[in-house]
This record gives structure tokens, sequence and C-alpha cells, in this order.
């Protein structure tokens, strides 16, 4: 078992941006936090009004944007733009290259987003994008599939051995996830507090478990519905 508080986690603070980082990204290092098999990055941020990111470039990543609050607006190298919001899930694939804008969609309401990045099984991919809603309730009724390496079930599709869910939970009501074998996983609280396997953990709070025999339980423990993710991963993965 792994765990990265919220408090642990690296911070990037500026008059504009205010960014969380799990696993060491940009000036923040930590040899200990490197990532969780192919899930390399899972960034917090937060940007002011009319701010965001200029124009830069990735390469052979799957980037994927979860807006929290607000709207994030996307604009690409290969002719792609649009605005994220809650309840969307974009995935970009850089592949060989590409550039993008990231900015706040609005002039007066702040953004707030995970960014996710996710190694790929195979570099020199071309360029793609890929943008679905979930319907609120959606969220509600089960753990709900938003990214997979087929496509299947109306999710992106992401390039890597990878099932990423969604979930809300109400007070006191519970899901349970059994981890298969050569598979582990990733929880990243959203937002709320959550109980997991007897353990409690709340927003910002990044947990991985392998190797578990039992089918895991996650109760919801706050008065508001408590948001995370999971991803259920490859224990196989080798970075090239």
């Amino acid at each position: 078992m792994q765990l990265i508080s919220s408090e642990d986690r690296g911070r990037a603070k500026f008059s504009w941006l205010d960014s969380r980082h799990s696993f060491s990204f940009g000036s923040y290092f930590n040899p200990a936090y490197m990532g969780f098999g192919a899930l390399r990055v899972i960034n917090e941020d937060r940007v002011t009004p009319g701010a965001g990111f200029e124009t830069h470039g990735h390469q052979d990543m799957e980037i994927i944007s979860y807006v929290l609050q607000g709207g994030l607006e996307h604009k690409d190298s290969i002719g792609t733009g649009s605005v994220i919001k809650p309840g969307d899930v974009q995935r970009m694939t850089a592949g060989t290259g590409i550039r993008h804008s990231e900015f706040n969609a609005s002039k007066t309401a702040p953004v707030h987003f995970l960014q996710i990045w996710i190694i790929p099984d195979t570099k020199g991919s071309a360029p793609g994008y890929e943008q679905k809603n979930f319907p609120a309730n959606s969220w509600e009724n089960t753990l709900l599939l938003i990214g997979s390496r087929d496509g299947r079930d109306g999710s992106v599709t992401i390039y890597q051995d990878v099932d990423l869910y969604g979930r809300l939970l109400a007070k006191d009501q519970t899901v349970t996830f059994a981890i298969k074998p050569k598979r582990m996983i990733w929880i990243q609280i959203v937002s709320g507090y959550l109980e997991i396997g007897g353990n409690f953990y709340g927003e910002g709070d990044g947990l991985g478990i392998s190797e578990e025999e039992t089918p895991l339980t996650i109760k919801g423990i706050h008065r508001e519905p408590s948001e995370f993710l999971l991803f259920d991963l490859s224990s196989e993965f080798v970075s090239s």
C-alpha cells in the first residue's frame, strides 16, 4: 500500500496558478513519488479568471483533463478547440508531438481541474483528441467507466492497459472493487471523505493498493457526496 496524503503533495504557486502534485513534476522532485505503474502525473490545478497555460508541447503521453469547477478552454495544434466542464472527460494523445494551450474560460470565476498523465503502451502514435460527457446521475449509480484501452461502454480511449472509473458516494453508501491478479489500483479522492479498507482518507489523498486478495470496500463518510477516481492498472508495467 502506498499513501500520498494531500499535505505531502508537491506545490507550485504563482499569481495565477495554485497546483498540487501527487507525483514528481516540474520543479518538484521526490524519488519516492515518481508515479504508480503507468500512472505518471496527477496535478490538481486552480487557475484564476482569464489566466492559463500558454501554448506548449508534449510528446508520447496520454493526457486526461478532468474539470471539477468552472470551464477549461483547450486549443491544440491538430485543430481541436473546446471548453471542458464538470462531467466532461478529455483525452489528448501527444504521440509524435502536439502543442496546446489551456486557459480558464471565464473572466470572472476560477477553474479547478485535475490533469492526469499516463504513459502510453506505444511510442510514436499519431496525435489525437477525444472528449465525452457523462451525465451527472451516471456518477451516482455505479463505478462509472470513463476511460479504457478499448473505449468500451462509452468511455474515452486511453492507449495503455488501464481502466479509469469515477464515482460519487453518498454518506454511508458503499462500493466494492475486486483487484484481479497482476493488477493494482490507485484511488484519488477528489472531494469529501472515504473509508477504504477500514481506514479514513480525505480530499487530495491518493492511495495505491496491490496484491489485495479480498474485494476492497469503499464507503462515503461525508455529509455531502464524496467523489473519487479509481485507476485499475497492470502491475507488470515497465517504463521504457
